[in-house]
């Protein structure tokens, strides 16, 4: 097993859902970055449970403690290390679920897997929990790319086939993204939110939950980023997005719309601004042509399936008679995910988009 990711660079996420912290350790970060406790702070905060009814009611303050790599308020270039302590656990919630499995969970996958020695307590290391120092790796590249003229945001596209007005994916900007981030709820149309709130609220009442879609921007990028056929940027991002526990798809551009298109509708005609630079009139392809970034807006979005642990009785297999029982899951858990998964799908962007920079242009222009 593995849980380290990268090339240039390398994040390394350990600890379980329930245990004493959860922690990553990012390798190959440039030196001379100034540390904006701040900033990346905010971003935990936004990723945290227990802020609002649509979240779960387990409260963690999810405060990274460093252990290494920054030093006076910069980065030094050596392995940084971050712990974030787990405080609020209830593991007498998951005593039974070895031997009657949650359907739509790992815990009959991981019993497999690791013959029964995983930690299943809140879902041990399958746990959304772990997106927690996903979310400061990426508050950290985040600062990296800032200071390279990139911004990544993020927005809820969907919630319960209810549709946020969707990214103008040519003329998507920084600030636009930056104000974002800034919302509870990161949402463009406020009327679309309503609607979301009281369909997420309609699920909690009926002890069920809902899904839905992230559609996240990089502004920014230079083109040329990427490498053809097998380290593509699609290919890149998708490898660290579908470590995020709740993912099941995830599309670059118009997607699986383009199976509808012409190629005469599908392509993105060249031209040249007033200022030399070389663009596309359209961006259907999401700013990626050829695995390789095209200078224009990367755009994707990300399908999270509706919360598995719900409190509306379901059926399951005990394992130990193969016997089909009724089951009910007590805990605390989230009626939609998909209002917490914004922080964490731009953290996995920035993530691979820092790997993928670094590679690009080496650790010269970073220092």
């Amino acid at each position: 097993m593995s849980s380290i990711w990268g090339n240039a660079l390398k994040i390394s996420i350990f600890g379980e859902s329930h245990g004493a912290g959860i922690g990553v350790v990012v390798d190959g970060f440039p030196s001379g970055i100034a540390y904006d406790e701040a900033f990346v702070l905010r971003e935990m905060e936004r990723r945290a449970p227990g802020r609002n009814k649509q979240s779960t009611a387990r409260k963690e303050a999810d405060l990274p403690r460093l252990l290494s790599g920054v030093y006076q308020g910069y980065t030094t270039g050596t392995p940084v290390c971050a712990v974030i302590e787990n405080t609020d656990t209830r593991s007498g919630d998951y005593k039974d679920f070895s031997s009657h499995p949650r359907p739509g969970h790992a815990d009959y996958t991981g019993l497999v897997r690791f013959g029964g020695y995983n930690d299943p307590r809140g879902g041990g290391h399958f746990s959304g929990r772990l997106t927690a120092p996903l979310v400061f790796a990426g508050a950290l590249c985040k600062l990296y790319l800032k200071a390279k003229g990139i911004t990544v945001g993020a927005h809820i596209q969907s919630v319960a086939q209810i549709q946020d007005t969707p990214f103008d994916d040519v003329e998507v900007s920084a600030e636009q993204l930056d104000a974002l981030r800034q919302q509870p709820y990161p949402i463009c149309n406020p009327q679309a939110q309503q609607a979301m709130l009281a369909a997420i609220e309609q699920a909690r009442m009926e002890l069920d939950s809902v899904g839905g879609v992230i559609e996240c921007a990089a502004v920014g990028l230079p083109a040329g980023l990427g490498s053809p056929m097998l380290d593509t940027v699609e290919g890149r991002l998708a490898s660290l997005l579908f470590a995020v526990p709740a993912v099941k798809g995830v599309e670059f551009g118009v997607g699986f719309g383009f199976a509808a298109f012409r190629g005469s509708h599908a392509n993105d005609p060249f031209a040249l601004t007033d200022d030399g630079r070389v663009v596309t009139e359209t961006n259907h392809n999401g700013g990626v042509l050829g695995g390789i970034t095209s200078g224009m807006p990367l755009i994707f979005r990300v399908a999270i399936k509706p919360t598995p642990s719900i409190a509306k009785p379901q059926r399951t297999l005990k394992l130990s008679s193969g016997e089909m029982e009724e089951l009910r899951i007590q805990g605390r858990h989230d009626p939609c995910i998909v209002t917490r998964a914004a922080p964490v799908v731009e953290a996995a962007a920035a993530v691979a988009l820092t790997d993928l920079y670094l590679e690009g242009y080496g650790y010269a222009q970073s220092e």
